[in-house]
């Protein structure tokens, strides 16, 4: 019966379609169909009364067989959102398939056998962002055709097969952003086709392999935030082609290779957060003239900073602060390329010195003295006007703190007289609609591309909810600390709806599932079965929150409370506002956190922020931008109107900036819990700590400095 259909559709094509190509195998059409049928692709996308290979959208053919599939962006029809997997089994049929991209498509499960066994052809795969989980099979080193491999943002784990070294076509290898272990392999190396290989935010371990080296047409190699240790190899100095190279948050060591001298097409260089020492090598810059990005901060090297660095015609960006770098600044002054220039569509220093005389500060352009009795410089050409940002390590705890409290002053302020501005500033452009992604219809349609995970696995996982696994009570739900298979440590957000009668926990999972940022707490997958019982699952943040990191109880009793240093404290400053920044200024329509306070901001192994607390996040008050997503969080926070949660905040971004003040001062002060009050006790404290802010009395600012480091 199935064969007499397949061969009537086939007739029926012929007849309507005339000349035009249509699919020659009825195992094709059969395994299109059922593809389609497995995958829930809704009748938009692939129409069942048309020719795939003219009115399919993402299907490509050539002389009537298929050769590439792109899904990736669409949407699943409401029965496959019940239960999406990984099941395109019917794929073995489609044996002259060369491209077959899901990216952004969920397909939650192990990556299958087939792909390597039966589909020699295959040159592209594409499951970026597909929620797919395991081991990456072996058996893809079969993929001798192979040319680009893009696996990142996903749930994969276990070590990397060796077999991916037989790849020797492969011109781009993507593993970044997954749960790997064990060793980079050294057959990697083998690969002399690559051109692109980033395995960064994993957990290799080991150390780079010389071989690296070998791979002469390697032009961007990423390995940041990963575990790796021992000395940077001096092999990598072959890489004449290479054009960024990132090493940054590992445990490297020893001093950085002179062989890096011949690497001249070198535009990026990351090395911060690690344990690298000793001087610079003398005559790197010299030979490094393309150089666009240098960050070496968080590191141990010491010497003085070569006289070439300064001579870098396309540095845009320079960061060597928390090193042991000596430099002699009798005679230093923002001369030259930061003369009065400013980045394309940033405020002028004019404009910034009006905006501190309307609240009566003195703005004096950052010690230049030459500014102060001065109007600023004419443009200068076009071939000077740009802006190099310098942190060098030599300011110390008084100058990080001098930028501190400045920001606080004019944030806190700003606030008090500007609490009716949405925005902040009119100046500040919307990102472009094409920015922002697909918006859902309901709050039963969250397209999240995360694992669903069934609550008899949870359930088992935190001991029956016991309170030994009982992290915090949450003002959303409570959390409960457990661990997945291979060891990776998550937290599991109880939510019950019997107490919390709103759907802020599926704002929170379409907003995960919809926008991504590195300063947002991982989510690793959710538990929707119960009725008034939701899960969330999230990656486990090593060091909690900064309300109990900013001080914490050491084990030895001499050591009392240890509190955290100046450069961890602005590292999370820095990135807090980075996320709140996306919010505000790169989401369309902007959106609000409306709980930004200390135990919102998370930190992981290294102190790097992740936002939490997001099932308070909405469209700001007055918006005007009308859409799907917009109406559902208004109308969810219109429902919420329990006093003393995150629920009652403004929806408005100055409110958040006010908040992220407090912050702020909490960094600088050390006074616990000021962010998350706001009672009348609160208000006078603040009111008193702004009045000994100013940036021309440092004496004055160092009243209010957490008193802990009086003792130091």
């Amino acid at each position: 019966m199935n064969e007499l259909l397949l061969v009537t559709i086939l007739v029926l094509f012929h007849c309507t379609l005339g000349q035009q190509d249509f699919l020659k195998s009825s195992n094709e059409l059969s395994a299109l169909f059922d593809l389609r049928s497995s995958l829930g692709i809704r009748s938009t996308d692939w129409p069942i009364k048309y020719n795939p290979c003219k009115k399919w959208r993402g299907i490509q053919c050539r002389n009537g067989r298929v050769t590439g599939i792109n899904i990736s962006g669409f949407k699943r029809t409401r029965v496959g959102r019940l239960n999406p997997s990984f099941s395109v089994e019917s794929l073995a049929n489609c044996t002259f398939l060369e491209t077959f991209n899901a990216s952004g498509f969920s397909l939650p499960g192990s990556i299958p056998d087939l792909f390597g066994h039966q589909l020699g052809f295959l040159m592209v795969l594409d499951l970026r962002s597909t929620s797919v989980t395991g081991p990456i099979p072996a058996s893809l080193g079969n993929l001798t055709r192979l040319n680009a491999l893009y696996l990142g943002s996903n749930d994969l784990a276990g070590s990397l097969p060796v077999a991916l070294g037989q790849l020797m076509q492969l011109s781009v290898l993507d593993l970044s952003r997954n749960s790997f272990t064990g060793p980079v392999p050294s057959e990697f190396g083998l690969l002399r086709n690559l051109s692109s290989l980033d395995l960064s935010s994993n957990y290799f371990s080991g150390s780079i392999p010389s071989s690296f080296g070998s791979i002469s047409r390697l032009k961007f190699l990423n390995l940041s935030d990963n575990s790796l240790m021992g000395s940077v190899p001096v092999e990598l100095g072959n890489l004449s082609s290479l054009v960024e190279l990132n090493l940054s948050m590992n445990a490297l060591s020893g001093l950085l290779p002179a062989e890096f001298m011949r690497m001249r097409n070198l535009e990026v260089l990351v090395l911060r957060d690690n344990r690298l020492e000793g001087r610079l090598p003398d005559g790197l810059f010299s030979s490094l003239a393309k150089l666009r990005v240098l960050e070496l901060r968080e590191n141990k090297f010491a010497g003085a900073l070569p006289v070439a660095l300064w001579s870098l015609q396309n540095l845009q960006v320079l960061d060597v602060s928390a090193n042991n770098f000596t430099a002699d600044l009798s005679n230093f002054s923002l001369k030259g390329h930061a003369s009065g220039t400013t980045v394309p569509h940033q405020r002028s220093l004019e404009d910034c010195r009006l905006f501190y005389a309307e609240r009566g500060l003195t703005f004096d352009n950052f010690g230049n003295p030459e500014s102060r009795q001065q109007p600023l410089p004419s443009p200068v050409p076009k071939e000077r006007k740009r802006w190099i940002y310098i942190l060098v390590g030599v300011l110390g705890g008084v100058g990080f703190i001098t930028i501190l409290v400045l920001v606080i002053v004019v944030v806190l302020r700003k606030f008090s007289n500007t609490i009716t501005n949405e925005r902040g500033s009119a100046d500040v452009g919307r990102v472009p609609d094409g920015d922002s992604p697909p918006l859902p219809k309901d709050p039963t349609s969250v397209s999240s591309p995360r694992e669903s995970f069934t609550y008899e696995q949870l359930l088992g996982l935190t001991s029956e909810f016991s309170e030994r696994n009982l992290i915090k009570h949450g003002h959303s739900g409570d959390l409960y600390q457990s661990f997945l298979e291979g060891g990776i440590p998550i937290v599991v957000k109880r939510i019950n709806l019997h107490s919390l009668k709103h759907y802020s926990y599926m704002i929170e999972l379409e907003f995960l599932s919809k926008y991504s940022h590195a300063r947002f707490v991982p989510l690793l997958g959710h538990c929707l079965e119960k009725e008034n019982q939701k899960l969330l699952v999230y990656k486990y943040m090593p060091n909690r929150d900064l309300a109990e990191s900013l001080y914490r109880v050491t084990k030895f009793e001499d050591d009392g409370l240890q509190s955290l240093d100046w450069i961890t404290r602005l590292k999370i400053a820095t990135g807090a506002a980075e996320g709140l920044s996306y919010l505000h200024h790169e989401c369309n329509p902007p959106l609000v956190h409306r709980d930004v306070q200390a135990s919102s901001i998370l930190l992981d192994d290294k102190f790097e922020v992740r936002l939490g607390s997001l099932s308070g996040v909405r469209v700001q008050e007055g918006d005007m931008h009308q859409s799907v997503l917009t109406r559902f969080m208004r109308k969810s926070q219109s429902s919420v109107s329990d006093p003393g949660t995150s629920g009652s905040s403004p929806a408005t971004c100055a409110h958040d900036v006010y908040c992220f003040g407090k912050v702020l001062l909490e960094l600088v002060t050390g006074k616990l819990g000021i962010s998350k009050s706001d009672d009348a006790t609160t208000r006078e404290w603040l009111e008193h700590t702004l009045a000994q802010i100013s940036i021309h009395d440092r004496e004055l600012v160092a009243k209010i400095v957490d008193p802990i480091y009086d003792r130091r």
